[in-house]
């Protein structure tokens, strides 16, 4: 009987098996990268401005200031978009409305959810399926998800994308300067007490210090607007904080109104001439903001017309001109 042939290509071994395995998902990732990249070149060209939402410290309602801007832009016919870089606490969606809302990704890119007024939202909130649990992610991953956010979302054309940071000047904000090209501006947000005023500091001169413009200061939370109605022309008083007395006299038809300082005031345009950058305007402090934020719909959605959507506008009017002076003036504060 002749001898059965004697195959000359035997199958792999499983080590072998994994090292092309892990060859061919080192290409694959490689490939990703150099897509990813090619769309982060290109951003220029799709999206008018970039702008950084920044605050010293927490709790000076600068999710609010962002999605307050985004609104804003849009209301005025812009195309926007809003990326929520807060990795560990992303409240953008729930501001919004869009908790729940699952994201479509074709062609290796995610397409962001679609917001009030047609903003496009990115989040971390999407993309976490328990929001109870904690995202405890170290600073290379985090990078990794800031680029991804950045160079993996369908955009698309925008007017202005607004990027909405967590408290501090870490990894976030700095990954994203080094990775956005053509930042065109920092907004940084405080509120009038001077502890946040000193934080607020900080931020202005991490700004100058990564070289990206600071386009102003808001001040939130800058007074809380009391009125009413009396008899023509009647004078009284009320005890305002700290047990400073008030006096009002109403108008000729009763109407009287007056402003309590209840976090001091002035002081984030004070910190803005000293550091020669420009004020963008105070937002007043309203409990519509708060409960808008809890129920999911901005104040400046609920309430389009009102004290507070004014002053949103002219916060962003101001932005827009800032905007407008540095690129007329090739401005670059260092």
């Amino acid at each position: 009987m002749a001898d059965s042939p004697v195959s000359h290509h035997s199958p792999e071994s499983p080590p072998e098996q994994e090292a092309n395995a892990n060859q061919r998902a080192q290409m694959e990732q490689a490939y990703q990268q150099m897509q990813r990249k090619m769309r982060m070149s290109k951003m220029s060209e799709t999206i008018k401005h970039k702008i950084m939402v920044l605050s010293g410290k927490g709790g000076v309602g600068k999710t609010t200031v962002a999605t307050g801007i985004a609104l804003s832009l849009a209301k005025m016919g812009k195309k926007v978009g809003l990326m929520d870089i807060d990795i560990t606490g992303p409240n953008v969606p729930k501001m919004l409305g869009l908790e729940g809302t699952e994201l479509h990704i074709e062609d290796g890119q995610i397409f962001p959810a679609i917001g009030p007024h047609g903003i496009k939202v990115i989040s971390m909130a999407f993309l976490i399926e328990d929001p109870d649990k904690p995202v405890i992610w170290r600073g290379p991953i985090k990078l990794g998800a800031i680029q991804q956010f950045i160079g993996d979302v369908a955009w698309g054309d925008l007017d202005a994308l607004v990027i909405d940071f967590p408290p501090g000047t870490g990894d976030e904000p700095l990954t994203v300067s080094q990775t956005l090209p053509n930042l065109d501006g920092v907004v940084i947000v405080t509120t009038p007490q001077e502890v946040a005023l000193l934080d607020s500091r900080k931020s202005i001169n991490f700004a100058k210090t990564i070289s990206v413009p600071v386009l102003g200061v808001v001040e939130n939370m800058s007074g809380y607007k009391l009125s009413g109605f009396a008899g023509p022309g009647a004078e009284f008083s009320l005890t305002g904080p700290n047990g400073v007395p008030i006096s009002i006299i109403a108008s000729e038809d009763g109407a009287w109104s007056t402003t309590l300082d209840l976090f001091k005031s002035g002081g984030g345009e004070e910190s803005a001439q000293d550091l020669e950058v420009p004020f963008l305007g105070r937002l007043p402090f309203d409990p519509g903001v708060v409960r808008g934020g809890d129920d999911g719909v901005h104040r400046i959605v609920a309430d389009p017309n009102g004290e507070t959507a004014r002053a949103f506008g002219k916060v962003v009017e101001n932005m827009l001109n800032s905007l407008d002076n540095r690129n007329s003036h090739n401005v670059k504060i260092t």
